[in-house]
C-alpha cells in the first residue's frame, strides 16, 4: 500500500513539472505579447521603414527604372539621413551620356513611324473585325457570353508604344510607356493564342520566302491580351544553368526564353533601344493557351504527360514529336513575352540578309570567314557605301558578341526611315548559350572594317568602369523581372570579359589605322563630346 502511494506521488510530481514547463514556455510568452504595447517590435528600429517601402513598391509597379528620366543620381538616403547602397543602374541612366539630346532632333510627322490618326483608325477596324469573328465563333459553338465587345483604348500601353517609335529607336529614353507595357504583358489575361507566322508558313498558310523554317524544338506562340495588345511567347526549353553543348551547331541550338529577356535589358543599357520590350511570365498553358485558342491544330497538340503535366508541341512537317514538347508544372510554364511591332500594313519593314551571314550547312564556309579583307568588298556595295548602314551592322555585331548570338542571318528595318534607319534587333533567343566560350568570329564586322560609332564606344567604355560595371547594372536591371534570376552569375561575368575583348579590338584598330579613321564622329555625338568620362585612346 505505501508503495502504491509513492507511485501516485511520483506521477503527480511529473504532471506538475510538465504543467509548469508548459506554462513557462508556452502560456507566459503569449501573455507577454498581449501586454506589450502595440507598435514597432523591440530590436527592429527599421521594420517600419522596410514595410512601408515594400508596400509602396508593390502598390506602384511603374517605379522600376525603365523610365530613364526618373533615374536619380548617386547614392540614395533613408529618412535618418544615412547613405544606402547606391544603385549603379540609376547612376548609369543619370549619366550625361544618357541625357544628351538626340540629333538630329525630331522635327515632325516624318520622324515618327506612324501617323497617329491613321494608326488609330486601323486598330479600330481590327478590333471591330475581332468582335465580329469572335461572335461568329461563339455562335457556331452555341456558347453564350455576357462579356461586352472589346473596345480600343487609345491610352493602352501597346498603342502608345507603337505611336512612340521614331527614327532614333523603338522607344525614347524618357518614355513612361515601356514600364507600363512590361507590367501589362506580365499581368493582363489572354483572350487568344495562335501559332506564329513561321509555323503557319510551314503548313502552307502563308508565304515563307523571307522566313527561316523552324524545327519542332523552336516553338513560339502569339498571345493576345485583354487590351488587344499582342506578344510573342517563347516557352522555357533549357534550364538557366545548362550550357549549350560544344558540338551543337548554332542553327540547331535551343531558343532560350531568358535570353530574350536579358537581350532587352542589355539593349536598353547600351542605349540602342532596338529590341522590343520583353518580359518574363508564368503562363497557365491550360487556361491561357488551350482554352482561348481557336486554332484546331494547336488544340490537337495538347496532351497530359505520364507525370500529369499539361504539354504541347509544334505542329510542323518534321521533328515534331512529343519528346520535343514543352510542359507545365502541371499547368504553369515559364516563358518570355516580346511586344509586337506595328503591323506591316502600317509600317512596312525590309528584311535584308546580313553581309556576315553564316553558312547553314554542316561543312560550308562563307567568304567573310575565309577573306580577312572581306569588308573592302562590302564597302563598295550599296547601301553600305553611302550610309550609316555599315556602322549599324557593327553595332549589331557588338550586341550579338556580348550575348553570344551566332544566328543573325537577317536584319530588319523600317522602310520609312530610309537607308540610315536603325536595325531592329529581333529574335535573340539563341544568345546566352555558352558563358565559357567567347565566339570571336561574331566580331568580324568590327575587326575587319575597323569602324565604330563614337556614341557606341563611349557607352562601352563607361560600362567598363567600376562605378557602372556592365555585369552589375545588368544584374540589377534583371532583378526587376518576375522570373529573376534571369541569368546565372557566369553569364553576367562573361559580359565583362567580352566587353574588354571589344575594347581591345577597337584599340588594335586605332593602333593600326589611327583614331580619326576608326571612330565615326557622327553628329549625334557632338553635344556629348565633353560629357563622357571615357578616354577614347585608352
Amino acid at each position: 500500500m505505501p508503495g502504491l502511494r509513492r507511485d501516485r506521488l511520483l506521477t503527480l510530481l511529473l504532471l506538475g513539472a510538465l504543467f509548469s514547463a508548459d506554462l513557462y514556455f508556452h502560456l507566459w510568452p503569449q501573455v507577454q505579447r498581449q501586454l506589450r504595447p502595440r507598435g514597432r517590435p523591440p530590436g527592429c528600429p527599421c521594420s517600419g521603414r522596410a514595410s512601408s517601402a515594400a508596400s509602396a513598391a508593390s502598390s506602384n509597379p511603374g517605379t522600376v527604372a525603365h523610365n530613364f528620366s526618373q533615374a536619380g543620381p548617386g547614392a540614395e538616403q533613408d529618412r535618418g539621413g544615412r547613405s544606402s547602397p547606391r544603385s549603379k543602374l540609376q547612376a548609369l541612366f543619370a549619366h550625361p551620356l544618357y541625357n544628351v539630346l538626340e540629333e538630329p532632333p525630331l522635327l515632325g510627322p516624318e520622324d515618327s513611324l506612324l501617323a497617329s490618326q491613321e494608326a488609330l483608325r486601323y486598330y479600330r477596324r481590327k478590333v471591330a473585325r475581332w468582335n465580329r469573328r469572335h461572335k461568329i465563333y461563339r455562335e457556331q459553338l452555341n456558347l453564350t457570353s455576357l462579356e461586352p465587345p472589346l473596345q480600343l483604348r487609345t491610352e493602352a500601353s501597346w498603342v502608345q508604344f507603337h505611336l512612340g517609335i521614331n527614327r532614333h529607336g523603338l522607344y525614347s529614353r524618357s518614355s513612361p510607356f515601356v514600364s507600363k507595357l512590361l507590367h501589362d504583358m506580365r499581368h493582363f489575361p489572354t483572350i487568344s493564342a495562335d501559332y506564329s507566322q513561321d509555323e503557319k508558313a510551314l503548313l502552307g498558310a502563308c508565304d515563307c520566302t523571307q522566313i527561316v523554317k523552324p524545327s519542332g524544338v523552336h516553338l513560339k506562340l502569339v498571345l493576345r491580351f485583354s487590351d488587344f495588345g499582342k506578344a510573342m511567347f517563347k516557352p522555357m526549353r533549357q534550364q538557366r544553368d545548362e550550357e549549350t553543348p560544344a558540338d551543337f551547331f548554332y542553327f540547331i541550338d535551343f531558343q532560350r526564353h531568358n535570353a530574350e529577356i536579358a537581350a532587352f535589358h542589355l539593349d536598353r543599357i547600351l542605349d540602342f533601344r532596338r529590341v522590343p520590350p520583353t518580359v518574363g511570365r508564368l503562363v497557365n498553358v491550360t487556361k491561357e493557351i488551350l482554352e482561348v485558342t481557336k486554332n484546331e491544330i494547336l488544340q490537337s497538340v495538347f496532351f497530359v504527360s505520364p507525370a500529369s503535366n499539361v504539354c504541347f508541341f509544334a505542329k510542323c512537317p518534321y521533328m515534331c514529336k512529343t519528346e520535343y514538347a514543352v510542359c507545365g508544372n502541371p499547368h504553369l510554364l515559364e516563358g518570355s513575352l516580346s511586344a509586337f511591332l506595328p503591323s506591316l500594313n502600317l509600317a512596312p519593314r525590309l528584311s535584308v540578309p546580313n553581309p556576315w551571314i553564316r553558312s547553314y550547312t554542316l561543312a560550308g564556309k562563307e567568304e567573310w570567314e575565309l577573306n580577312p579583307l572581306y569588308c573592302d568588298t562590302v564597302r563598295q556595295i550599296y547601301p553600305y557605301n553611302s550610309s550609316n548602314r555599315l556602322l549599324n551592322i557593327i553595332d549589331m555585331a557588338i550586341f550579338d558578341f556580348l550575348i553570344g548570338n551566332m544566328d543573325r542571318h537577317h536584319y530588319e528595318m523600317f522602310t520609312k526611315f530610309g537607308e540610315d534607319g536603325f536595325l531592329i534587333h529581333l529574335d535573340n533567343a539563341r544568345g546566352f548559350g555558352r558563358h565559357s566560350h567567347d565566339e570571336i568570329s561574331i566580331l568580324s564586322p568590327l575587326s575587319q572594317c575597323c569602324m565604330i560609332k563614337k556614341k557606341t564606344l563611349l557607352h562601352l567604355q563607361l560600362l567598363a568602369q567600376a562605378d557602372y560595371r556592365l555585369s552589375d547594372v545588368m544584374r540589377e536591371s534583371l532583378l526587376e523581372d518576375q522570373l529573376a534570376p534571369i541569368l546565372t552569375e557566369p553569364h553576367l561575368l562573361a559580359l565583362d570579359r567580352r566587353l574588354q575583348i571589344i575594347l581591345k579590338t577597337v584599340g588594335d584598330c586605332i593602333e593600326a589605322h589611327g583614331q580619326q579613321r576608326v571612330i565615326a564622329d557622327v553628329p549625334a555625338q557632338q553635344s556629348a563630346r565633353d560629357s563622357g568620362q571615357a578616354n577614347l585612346t585608352s
